[in-house]
């Protein structure tokens, strides 16, 4: 291809050449009365116009090529974590170290391309012996290396740390990625010094008030084989239990379980101790604050009904499994005496009845707020029915009864119900269904509708609405018991029908937070080395969001101290960036102000305090040596790391690269060709007018 393409462009060129002459043989071979040497002048400039006009033509694009020379990069990584300044080994000098360290990138600077970066939880250019960071993530500095210099001509990576990374996992997995070699210097010590630690505390974010919970308290000990510590568990600053722990051995672990009750609602501060032994190389980690966030989900929840049925029985064994709901059976005119109010959901067991079982208490409950789950069966009167609620309109007879199968809404999403689930349900055994028409007045969440025979209807048979703000759920038969043992022929791993009930308990019981005026943290607890965010929302009386007025925030710690603050809007909502706030307890105050009515919201969060990079004191060398042979590098103690120069230049493979870059241009855009063409034109034009050509 290549001397084809050579063939054309030496033809092409001749023909131009060609051309120009035959131009140019044509414009002058009259002309015998101009002297020789200016006909010949004027002739070869002609030939020479008209050859570069050809080549114009010819030749679009010319093909350029220049060569880049690129020297070796060479990256510094600088460990600014607290662990490389907490334990130091005998005889390390850190100001020597610092200044080798620096004559060594001054070094380099001078024959090579140098970046520089220190790292611990953030990576930023340049060295910081400030030792401060709260962690240390290699793979991320590994990962951001690989991104920023993909593709370069990177000739090594000198890394200095201890080799304790405790975020980001094993840095060993993005090495080969670089296609460098890695000089470790080996920092830190790996000797055992003798400390105490709360290495790990296991927990549930998440406990329901009043019971019981259990965390696992994981205690590490070193070089202290004999002594004795007292481990104490203390709740938001009061210490609640004590024990004593005698450790074994010298490299001591042991996860003791601690049972502790929830005894507040909201979010609590646990607080691990180990009373610190003589000598330990740190107390820091001696302690750890984990913390639970305490909710009472546990809902009061009345089935009533107007006499005994094994729908109800079937119903109870649903919601009993949970213990988060209270549940209460109450039956026939022991209904009237109950305080409606105390409920959280109200399931109305076909009621009203003919025999009129609880008319007072119907009545008290028409007037309330309270969620209701109305179950339609044979004993239902309709007509009352119809009565007690506005919401649907029930247009039959519950003295002819039709057996209704049931089958799965695709679009209904109020709550999960997965596809067996679906498929079980669609098998189940009819329900016994008063006959008649169901008129729905307003939105509803259909989850079920009746199947009549191999006939599917869209005659709703569970359905859910929502009116100005009190949730309710219809059935629309009666039989579950039937399901029950529907299911029990199955021999079903968990029960269909269970999770259909406790589900349909747990959607109508939930309670909607409508409150006008909203401010939340991103989450509960923040660590001291990342931003504490929190969001507001603010809604108008049709309960749309606005964010026309402003939002002010007064963060309050510990001791007292105050930070304002005014949130930043969002596209309809608000948000705040208060920074990296110092560790400790926060209480927040929140107001603005809607239709001259002033809103506020209050809460608290906590900013944790980071221990991390005290949970490990010993060195891990070991991991830097075999990022170093794995990549074909090396490792070196502090007092050698001048030597790594003297490597690095030996090193064949850290080598100049040079790059051929081949471009392709139109020859429009070379204007001095322009300016040759116009002056050949000129030229000519300018001798044939003098000698009277023109």
């Amino acid at each position: 291809m290549g001397d084809s393409f050579n063939l054309y462009t030496i033809m092409a060129l001749i023909g131009c050449l060609l051309l120009g002459l035959l131009f140019a043989y044509i414009s002058y071979r009259k002309t015998p009365h101009l002297e020789r040497k200016l006909r010949i002048s004027l002739a070869l400039l002609r030939a020479v116009l008209i050859a570069l006009i050809c080549g114009l033509l010819f030749f679009p694009l010319v093909k350029r090529v220049s060569y880049n020379l690129e020297k070796p990069l060479i990256i510094i990584a600088q460990d600014n974590s607290l662990s490389i300044g907490h334990v130091q080994p005998a005889g390390f000098n850190k100001k020597q170290y610092e200044k080798d360290l620096q004559a060594l990138s001054d070094k380099l600077s001078a024959q090579y391309e140098l970046k520089i970066y220190h790292f611990s939880d953030s990576i930023k250019p340049g060295f910081d012996f400030s030792n401060s960071g709260k962690l240390s993530n290699a793979a991320a500095l590994f990962s951001r290396l690989n991104d920023e210099y993909l593709n370069r001509n990177i000739g090594a990576v000198i890394l200095a740390s201890d080799g304790i990374f405790n975020r980001g996992g094993s840095p060993l997995y993005d090495l080969n990625k670089l296609k460098a070699p890695v000089y470790t210097i080996a920092l830190g010590d790996t000797i055992p010094k003798r400390d105490l630690m709360v290495a790990n505390v296991n927990h549930n974010n998440l406990v329901y008030l009043n019971n019981e919970f259990t965390i696992e308290v994981q205690v590490e000990a070193f070089e202290s084989k004999g002594e004795e510590t007292k481990l104490s568990i203390s709740e938001n600053g009061k210490t609640i239990q004590e024990s004593k722990i005698q450790i074994g051995s010298n490299a001591f672990v042991k996860t003791i379980p601690v049972k502790l009750k929830a005894s507040k609602i909201g979010l609590q501060k646990y607080t691990v101790q180990l009373s610190p032994l003589g000598n330990e190389v740190s107390e820091k980690n001696n302690a750890q604050s984990v913390f639970i966030e305490v909710i009472d989900a546990r809902q009061k929840v009345l089935i009533a009904a107007g006499a005994a049925h094994p729908d109800i029985a079937t119903i109870k064994q649903a919601i009993s499994g949970n213990k988060n709901y209270d549940l209460k059976v109450v039956l026939g005119e022991d209904l009237n005496a109950m305080n409606v109010n105390d409920y959280g959901l109200v399931i109305l067991y076909q009621l009203p009845n003919a025999q009129n079982h609880g008319a007072a208490f119907l009545a008290k409950l028409a007037q309330t707020n309270v969620p209701v789950w109305y179950i339609l069966g044979a004993q239902s009167d309709v007509g009352k029915f119809n009565q007690v609620q506005k919401a649907i309109g029930f247009n039959g007879s519950n003295s002819t009864i039709q057996e209704a199968f049931s089958y799965l809404n695709p679009d209904f999403s109020a709550f999960d119900v997965d596809g067996a689930a679906a498929k079980h349900i669609d098998d189940f055994d009819p329900l016994l269904a008063p006959f008649g028409k169901v008129s729905i007045n307003g939105n509803s969440f259909v989850a079920l509708y009746q199947r009549i025979g191999k006939i599917k209807t869209q005659s709703p048979q569970l359905f859910f609405l929502n009116e100005n703000g009190k949730k309710a759920g219809y059935l629309i038969g009666e039989g579950l018991w039937r399901w029950k043992l529907s299911e029990s022929k199955d021999a079903l791993a968990s029960s269909v029908v269970n999770g259909l009930i406790s589900k349909t308990v747990q959607y109508l019981s939930v309670k909607d937070d409508k409150r006008k005026f909203k401010v939340y943290p991103a989450k509960n607890t923040f660590d001291e080395n990342e931003n504490v965010l929190l969001n507001a929302v603010l809604y108008n009386d049709s309960y749309v969001a606005i964010n026309t007025p402003d939002v002010n925030i007064q963060l309050k710690n510990q001791e007292g101290k105050l930070y304002n603050f005014l949130f930043s809007r969002t596209a309809s909502s608000y948000q705040l960036d208060a920074g990296m706030l110092p560790a400790g307890n926060y209480t927040f105050l929140a107001s603005t102000s809607l239709g001259g009515k002033k809103q506020i919201a209050q809460g608290a969060f906590y900013v944790n305090a980071m221990i991390a990079e005290y949970q490990q004191t010993i060195a891990n060398h070991q991991l830097l040596n075999n990022m170093s042979v794995q990549t074909n590098g090396r490792m070196y103690m502090p007092q050698n790391l001048l030597s790594i120069l003297n490597d690095i230049s030996k090193n064949e493979e850290i080598k100049t690269l040079s790059y051929e870059d081949r471009r392709y241009e139109e020859l429009i855009n070379f204007k001095w060709l322009f300016a040759v063409i116009i002056l050949l034109i000129s030229l000519e034009w300018f001798f044939r007018k003098r000698n009277g050509e023109i």
